[in-house]
This record gives structure tokens, sequence and C-alpha cells, in this order.
């Protein structure tokens, strides 16, 4: 679908923003560049619809090289989301979503039906928000805006450069499982650019870890979770990540094993397993054994969850007033 072959960006400075980046980008996939800052990932993106041009190497999009596309063509028929989501003030959030549809001269009926079905997709009524002015939202909601305006022509490729950074871990949380349910749903290839390593490992099907401008290491959370390539990797990923149940509750409430009846719960998760694989096997089992590295090391119930859960939303309620 989109395929780097030894492309470097070189600035008039000297500055090697990326160099002799090769990765291929597979139709449908929902790829992430991560990286530390300056490693090259925003320019990596960028490149896709030539905001910023390679200096050596082909950029090829469906088997073509972008050189061969017109310009203004090749980026109407790519979704782009930036941090900064600049919605025009004066104009409605429905005549927002449609800008690219309205250049490309589609009815009116089906502009507004467009509109109508992408605020539905992300939970705002188009009865009551498709008349409003962007002044009218919440910095969250904008961002809805800004990610359903990017697919509102219904191109093949979506880019999302930090898209949500800016808001508030809440807003957050909520996009990211918008755009989750939205992947599902729509299969767009998209490249998503964050920071985050939590946010890469929550949303892709494949990560690329970039340093220096080079790429490190290209693979599924998984695979960079289990299996880093070196100490870089293993560190960036980080334990917090590694270690998927901790950043929710894992410390406060894995229960030991005392012995090897207290085992026997019917079902097994993995320690480096999502909130939501163990969720959905509470919801068959009232307690789960917990392994790492093939070793049970505790267990958890229905009732730990529920407590820590109500636990953490009245946290975030109190931080977030």
């Amino acid at each position: 679908m989109i395929k780097f072959e030894n492309v470097t960006k070189k600035y008039d400075d000297g500055t090697v923003a990326v160099d002799s980046l090769n990765v291929e980008i597979r139709q449908g996939e929902f790829f992430v560049f991560i990286g530390p800052s300056g490693s090259g990932k925003t320019t990596s993106l960028k490149m896709i619809n030539q905001l910023v041009p390679q200096s050596d190497g082909m950029i090829y999009i469906n088997g073509k090289e972008v050189s061969g596309y017109n310009i203004y063509e090749l980026r109407w028929e790519i979704g782009y989301v930036l941090q900064q989501i600049a919605l025009f003030p004066h104009m409605t959030i429905e005549e927002n979503i449609t800008i690219v549809p309205e250049m490309k001269k589609w009815p009116k009926e089906k502009m507004k039906l467009r509109a109508h079905e992408l605020l539905e997709m992300v939970g705002l009524d188009p009865e009551v928000y498709a008349k409003r002015k962007p002044s009218q939202l919440s910095g969250g909601e904008q961002q809805r805006v800004g990610v359903i305006r990017a697919l509102a022509a219904d191109s093949e490729i979506i880019l999302m450069d930090e898209p949500f950074s800016a808001l508030d871990p809440i807003s957050r949380e909520k996009l990211q499982d918008d755009l989750l349910a939205l992947k599902k749903k729509l299969k767009k290839t998209t490249v998503f650019v964050t920071h985050d390593m939590q946010e890469a490992l929550k949303l892709a099907d494949r990560i690329c870890i970039m340093k220096d401008g080079k790429v490190v290491q290209v693979g599924t959370p998984e695979e960079l979770i289990h299996h880093p390539v070196n100490a870089f990797v293993k560190q960036f990923v980080g334990d917090t990540a590694r270690h998927g149940f901790e950043d929710f509750y894992l410390e406060e409430l894995l229960l030991p094993v005392e012995d090897e009846g207290s085992l026997e719960t019917g079902a097994v998760v993995s320690y480096s397993s999502s909130l939501d694989e163990l969720l959905e096997k509470l919801s068959e089992h009232e307690q789960v054994t917990v392994e790492k590295d093939g070793e049970a090391i505790g267990v958890v119930n229905r009732q730990m969850i529920i407590q820590h859960l109500s636990t953490r939303l009245q946290e975030r309620g109190i931080s977030n007033e």
C-alpha cells in the first residue's frame, strides 16, 4: 500500500532527519511511528503526502511513485489529522466535516448524509452538533470532528500526527476508544505518529520505533514487548508497557499464590495481557490465574477489578475537576 524504499530526508544545514528508511505499510493496517524527539517519525509521515519532500529514495502508494501523482489530488485522497485541529471557526461542524467532499463537488445531500453518519460514529448526535460552531464544542469534541473530517471523503489513507497529545487523559482515552471502533468498522490504512508508547500499543497493528532518523525495530505490539531487538527498544517500550496490567491495577490487586488449589480458576491470562483481555476472561470466570514466563504468579477476581476501577474513576473525577 505505502512503501518507503531507501528514503532519506536531509535539510540544507546538513541535518539528516530520516536516514535510509525502508518500511512497507500494508493495506488496511494501523501503523504507528514512535520514537524520541528528533527521531524522524513526523518527517516520515509528512513525506507520504509530500508536505515534506524526500531528498533521496522512493515512496510508493499502491505501486505508484508519489512524484507521479498530482500533488493536490494526492493530498485530497489522503486524510490528515493534526494535533492542533484548526477547525474553521465561522463554519458549522457539518461544513467543517464536508470541506473536501465539497471541493470534490459531491451533491449536497450526499455530503449531509456523510457528515451525519460520521458524527454518529463518534457519539456526537448530528441533530445537536451538525449546526454548532467549533467554539461551542469541548477540546475532545473538536478533536473528534477533526478525526472524522479526515474520513469524510472516504480516503484510502489516513495520516494522524500526534492527534491526541494536547488532550486531558479522559478525553484522550475516549478518542483512542473511538479510533479503535472506527478502525474495525472502516479498515482504513492509517499511519499514526505518537510519543506515547501506551497509546501505540493500544492502537497499532504494527509499530515502527525510530531513533536518530533510523528504524530500530518494526513489529507487532506483542513482538516489541516480548522480543525487543536491543536495550534501547526494551527501555523505550518500558516496564509499564511490557506489563499491561501494571498501569491499571496489578501491583495493588494481584493476590499471591498460596497453594496449588488457589490456581484452579478455570482461566489463565498472561501478565502482559491488556485490560480488555482480562475483563473478557472475567466475564466468563469469577477468578483468573495470572502467568508470567509460563509460571503462575497470582490470581485476580471480579470483585477486585470492580472495586479498583471504581476507585480509579473517582480519582480521575477529582483530578480533572
